[in-house]
């Protein structure tokens, strides 16, 4: 369930919308891996940003290309400041990647990712679950309200709508199909390897099938809970084992793809150099797709080892690129003509106060020259007579402030008072 939306919640005109976070453009691996928010850590992060910070809601998003916070403050600089703070950075470190939208910008920023335009393929769908993931995540946390919950239902009607308007999406190639194909280069036909998958999430989900359709000789999966790693590799006729198995396992594997969500690394420079002595420096190729990443750096200076991150399949899936481009325009133009919709919506909530406020003070002149008008009947006056002096009253009170606001304008601003007062009365000056 949504957090309880009401006219109360907040005030729009002092609220701000905001966005803000670093990724694959801005940000290199090392700086991004240091700000992500796993599963298990969300909703306390959530909980502290909104619950002790002048933010009003708040949703994160954290995949491996990407850590950013969709929130409504007038304050933005305390959000930013909580995120260098909860991940025990300075400002000074975070600053120099940080991307920060406000207003139409956060809009059309929120509506161009989930349409795949923001992504390291462009067109790819993943985003798109990984952006309602993190709503429901805000919707559990209860830091989801009127304004982030119309602007993320608006951000996926826009992508569902480019999705199926356009070619985005055509001929795009995934970070699995990227890894699969980057094993061939490597080795060839890979029907003669052994692979093996560490994690059992979305991404490795995705690449065990396109590795599974190469028809490698055997499919390993491992996973914490050997559960998990079960149900996975009973899809591909794989055997599961679990992270406790790796170091006499890995030797065993020509290529090792992992996607955990790990904090820290899980394939040590150790390990790996062992592993490569068991196997006679056959080579070892691995793709590391996890932020934070999965493999120590310093694994990529052993000799035969093929040590790909994240980042370095970046050539490989703008393949097909060019054929795709046609479509960046048309999803330009769909996503332009929402930010408008959107931004006019926000506008009129921002006239709510004023018009509650002005509705209010309506209710409470009726109210007295009610309770005046029947006074006077039950003192027997002339109903006649007590609706004169109510009609009397009301249009009095509703045209003293105007009037005495006119009376009290200075020269410089009694023209414009003049013209806005014809045009909120609907005046005609020539009669």
């Amino acid at each position: 369930m949504f957090l309880l939306i009401t006219e109360s919640l907040f005030t729009l005109s002092s609220i701000q919308l905001f966005a803000f976070g670093i990724n694959h453009h801005t940000a290199p691996l090392d700086v991004r891996e240091r700000v992500t928010f796993p599963e298990n850590t969300m909703e306390r992060a959530l909980h502290e940003l909104v619950g002790h910070h002048p933010i009003k809601e708040a949703a994160i998003v954290s995949t491996c290309n990407r850590t950013e916070v969709y929130c409504s403050t007038d304050q933005p600089d305390v959000a930013m400041q909580w995120l260098a703070d909860f991940h025990q950075l300075s400002t000074q470190e975070l600053d120099p990647y940080l991307y920060k939208l406000s207003r139409d910008q956060a809009v059309k920023h929120a509506f161009r990712v989930a349409s795949g335009l923001d992504s390291m393929v462009l067109g790819e769908p993943q985003i798109l679950g990984q952006l309602k993931s993190a709503v429901k995540s805000a919707e559990h946390a209860g830091t989801l309200g009127l304004l982030l919950h119309k602007l993320f239902q608006r951000t996926f009607f826009v992508a569902k709508e480019v999705r199926t308007t356009t070619e985005i999406g055509a001929n795009s190639v995934s970070m699995a199909a990227a890894a699969a194909r980057l094993a061939e280069r490597i080795f060839g036909d890979i029907a003669e390897q052994r692979v093996l998958f560490v994690g059992a999430g979305e991404m490795i989900e995705l690449c065990a099938s396109h590795f599974a359709a190469r028809h490698p000789q055997q499919i390993t999966v491992a996973n914490r809970t050997k559960e998990r790693a079960e149900i996975l590799a009973g899809r591909f006729n794989a055997q599961a084992i679990t992270l406790s198995d790796l170091p006499e396992q890995l030797a065993l594997h020509d290529i090792v793809v992992t996607c955990t969500a790990s904090p820290l690394p899980i394939l040590g420079k150790g390990m790996v150099e062992r592993a490569i002595k068991v196997r006679k420096h056959r080579p070892i190729f691995i793709v590391d797709l996890a932020v934070p990443r999965d493999v120590e750096l310093e694994v990529a200076e052993l000799d035969d080892v093929f040590l790909y991150y994240v980042d370095d399949l970046s050539e490989i899936v703008k393949e097909g690129l060019d054929s795709r481009q046609s479509s960046v325009e048309q999803a330009e133009i769909i996503i332009d003509e929402n930010v408008g919709d959107f931004m006019r919506w926000m506008g009129s909530r921002e006239l709510v106060p004023t018009i509650r406020a002005l509705r209010d003070q309506g209710e409470r002149y009726r109210r007295h020259e009610l309770t005046r008008a029947n006074k006077l009947l039950v003192k027997g006056e002339d109903p006649q007579k007590v609706l004169e002096v109510l009609s009397k009253g009301l249009t009095n009170k509703f045209l003293h402030i105007p009037s005495s606001s006119l009376n009290q304008a200075s020269a410089d601003e009694r023209d414009d008072l003049v013209e806005l007062i014809n045009r909120l009365y609907q005046l005609n000056r020539s009669q």
